[in-house]
């Protein structure tokens, strides 16, 4: 089976969860045999695993024609994909884009993030899908997120095949109900062009249903999962340190409820003191939570570590003794489940998805900062509750896979292809 996916992001360089959970799911369906992915991205770099799925940079696809030699082509993006693929490429430009800004190759370029211009960027890359749509044979659509659903319907429409859209999250969550109208419409127009939807957990399906008039029986469930560590990751070796680490590692945006966590740490850090509170992240709310641990007086014992990637994100859970996450509204949540394959107990909230499938974590309302601290106390305090919650927790997330993930997909995919 063939399947055309479209995504904004894809490891190593990956900016939250949407590109961690778009390369489980493909190479969780991989596993499963008898699949062809064809992933789409804004912008590679080259060094994304290739193993799972044939990688194609939007940047990379010609939407005006440009003479160019083979070895011209093939120094210029031979890293990223085939040069053979960009001339076929060429040869489905579909209408006359040289009114548009574009380079020696006939490409947009693309950030490869979420610039100020992201609505022009979503854009251009729904023109870029009708080049490859065109190009690439395809029984499903697959789009991921928001951002890649007017490619999915533009592919659609090319094309002919079905349309799944993967609902990551939606605007309710990102702005605690402050929605923006145009992405809502966005997101709108995606679900009623998509043949089927998946949510990645039953709270967002229940979004989707009251909040967009979506039929409930054109949305389905999968829950995220989350990769077995390597080795190298399991054994790594930290420095010795002093007293107990609880750690926040997210985006520091609303949506992430980072002030909680904060008011929570106040809470702990008035009981006890040899303890090391810390907020790993970037976002828009980095500055207002720096001050507010100033006015909290704990400004000593709390630490901001900015964007952590890769390597890193797991020397911070390996150096944690507890993991929280007090998402104010998450679809899902893959960190929690991370936290736990280094055997870090967790605290959650019970507004997010990987909640509906966790046992062994604590889950607390996202803004009862009083059962928080008391959770984070207790864990930190009683060896007893650790050592089951790390040890329990441990062997529930390694009995969550993609494989399992994919097989639902794949599932989905036949009964639209055989309907």
């Amino acid at each position: 089976m063939k399947a055309l996916m479209f995504g904004w992001e894809f490891p190593p360089h990956i900016l939250g969860g949407l590109g961690t959970a778009s390369y489980g799911l493909t190479k969780g369906m991989a596993e499963n045999g008898n699949m062809d992915i064809t992933f789409v991205i804004p912008k590679p770099w080259g060094d994304e695993p290739k193993e799972y799925a044939k990688i194609i940079g939007a940047n990379c696809t010609p939407i005006a024609w440009r003479d160019v030699n083979w070895d011209y082509v093939k120094s210029r993006i031979g890293n990223i994909m085939d040069p053979q693929l960009y001339y076929d490429l060429r040869d489905h430009i579909y209408s006359d884009f040289n009114y548009m800004y574009t380079n020696d190759l006939g490409c947009i370029e693309f950030s490869g993030r979420y610039p100020d211009n992201l609505l022009e960027e979503i854009n251009n890359y729904s023109i870029v899908a009708g080049v490859i749509a065109r190009t690439v044979p395809c029984d499903v659509i697959h789009s991921h997120d928001w951002l890649t659903y007017p490619a999915g319907i533009h592919a659609k429409q090319v094309t002919g095949k079905p349309l799944v859209i993967h609902v990551h999250a939606t605007d309710f969550d990102r702005s605690r109900g402050n929605v923006n109208p145009t992405v809502f419409g966005i997101e709108k127009d995606g679900m009623t062009h998509a043949d089927h939807i998946i949510t990645v957990s039953n709270l967002t399906r229940k979004t989707v249903i009251e909040k967009y008039g979506i039929n409930p029986d054109k949305v389905t469930t999968v829950h995220n999962a989350v990769e077995p560590l390597s080795k190298e990751l399991l054994d790594l070796k930290i420095p010795p340190k002093h007293g107990k680490v609880v750690t926040f590692l997210g985006r520091i945006t609303m949506q992430k409820g980072p002030e909680y966590f904060v008011e929570a740490a106040s809470q702990v850090l008035h009981k006890v003191h040899d303890v090391q509170f810390v907020m790993a992240g970037s976002g828009d709310m980095m500055e207002k939570m720096i001050k507010l641990a100033a006015q909290r007086n704990i400004a000593d014992r709390f630490h901001f570590t900015g964007f952590l990637k890769g390597k890193q994100v797991y020397e911070m859970l390996k150096a944690s003794d507890v993991y929280v996450m007090p998402s104010v509204s998450e679809p899902f949540g893959i960190s929690p489940l991370e936290a736990m394959q280094m055997g870090v107990p967790s605290i959650i909230s019970k507004q997010s998805g990987c909640a509906e499938i966790l046992n062994n974590v604590i889950k607390v309302d996202y803004w009862d900062t009083n059962a928080m601290a008391d959770a984070i106390y207790s864990i930190i305090q009683y060896s007893g509750m650790y050592k089951q919650l790390r040890e329990h927790g441990l062997e529930e997330v390694n009995n969550i896979s993609w494989k399992k993930a994919g097989a639902k997909v794949i599932a989905i995919y036949n009964s639209l292809i055989n309907r």
